[in-house]
């Protein structure tokens, strides 16, 4: 049977990530509510110099080292500029269609850690006003943010202290349903850290020991591509645990742990992969294996960095990746629970 875990845990704790802004580089509000949470559970949370979050976990055996990672950053914008009659342009944080943030809700956080609120729109928003308003094309160029302020001018929001370089985070939208489903932003990849928190508290509570260390690695700067370009030197396996994509010809759904065979950076290591499906069907945890052509995860940065590892990635199934996302807590129960497998009984050297 599967090792029980506690969902209601799982799922306030991904709810106190999904409302805490972290577009990829303004990430060090949620990495202090990470350094929280896992206190309340008798770890310590360590830094790396780029901020990542590392909990090490000592193992039966010290012959190797096996890094997991979750990343807290998000998709995000930043103020490129600030037009003159007073609305910001903004560049992208992450690989995003321009149409899936169009009327979204925002806050500008600036530099004195002030937030104001405002709208993301095209410059031509009102079909009433702009006869091509329909066709007129969504790209970063054409989209600004309208702020929820008293000003019209450059000037005016000058005064404001929003300036250039400003971060812009996106309005979640956090639902979760009675029936498990919850529908947010940014899900990619605080679904799988809301895993990662079952995986520890389970550890704590069981009071089990794995059969090799563990490091726990709270990457920051995934959604940019180099979250995980350093990891610890001793680490000599990765799981990076991050969102599994669906649609058209992959075979996960929003319930399943998946396991990626491989992505954009190519295969990912057989004996973990097939190890992992091994697990998943011993024990009977919904899984699905697939795979990513247009996708990299933190294990991609850490093998691109040089690292001589063996890598694997999973994750939970969310649907509508880099829009307004949507998963099941069985996804995050299931990805707790094939990670919990491995560590006690991972491949063998």
């Amino acid at each position: 049977m599967k090792t029980k875990f506690d969902q209601t845990y799982m799922t306030d704790i991904l709810e106190l990530l999904l409302r805490t802004p972290s577009p990829t580089g303004y990430t060090h509000h949620i990495m202090q509510k990470v350094q929280q949470e896992v206190g309340k559970l008798g770890y310590e949370l360590t830094y790396t110099n780029k901020g990542c979050g590392i909990v090490t976990i000592p193992g039966t055996s010290q012959d190797r080292v096996i890094g997991i990672s979750s990343h807290v950053d998000t998709l995000g914008a930043m103020v490129r500029s600030i037009k003159d009659n007073g609305t910001l342009k903004i560049t992208s944080l992450g690989g995003f269609m321009m149409g899936a943030i169009e009327n979204e809700y925002v806050q500008i956080h600036t530099r004195d850690e002030q937030a104001y609120d405002g709208t993301i729109l095209t410059s031509r928003p009102s079909v009433h006003v702009y006869e091509d308003a329909r066709e007129f094309k969504r790209d970063e160029a054409n989209m600004e943010v309208r702020i929820d302020e008293l000003v019209t001018s450059k000037k005016e929001v000058q005064a404001l202290g929003i300036r250039v370089g400003d971060y812009i985070s996106f309005d979640p939208r956090v639902q979760i349903k009675p029936n498990g489903f919850v529908k947010s932003r940014h899900l990619d990849d605080k679904a799988s850290v809301a895993s990662i928190f079952g995986l520890l508290k389970w550890i704590k509570e069981a009071a089990v020991k794995p059969r090799f260390t563990i490091k726990l690695f709270f990457s920051n700067y995934e959604e940019v591509g180099h979250g995980s370009a350093f990891i610890p030197e001793d680490i000599t396996d990765f799981i990076a645990v991050d969102m599994g994509a669906l649609g058209d010809d992959l075979s996960g759904s929003e319930r399943d742990v998946s396991i990626c065979a491989k992505d954009s950076s190519g295969p990912y290591d057989y004996q973990m992969t097939s190890k992992m499906i091994e697990l998943a069907e011993k024990l009977e945890i919904g899984y699905a294996v697939d795979i990513y052509p247009r996708y990299g995860s933190d294990a991609s940065a850490a093998l691109r960095g040089g690292r001589d590892i063996r890598a694997a990635l999973i994750g939970p199934g969310v649907h509508a990746s880099h829009s307004m996302e949507r998963t099941h807590m069985d996804a995050v129960v299931n990805t707790a629970a094939l990670l919990a497998a491995y560590i006690m009984e991972p491949v063998e050297a």
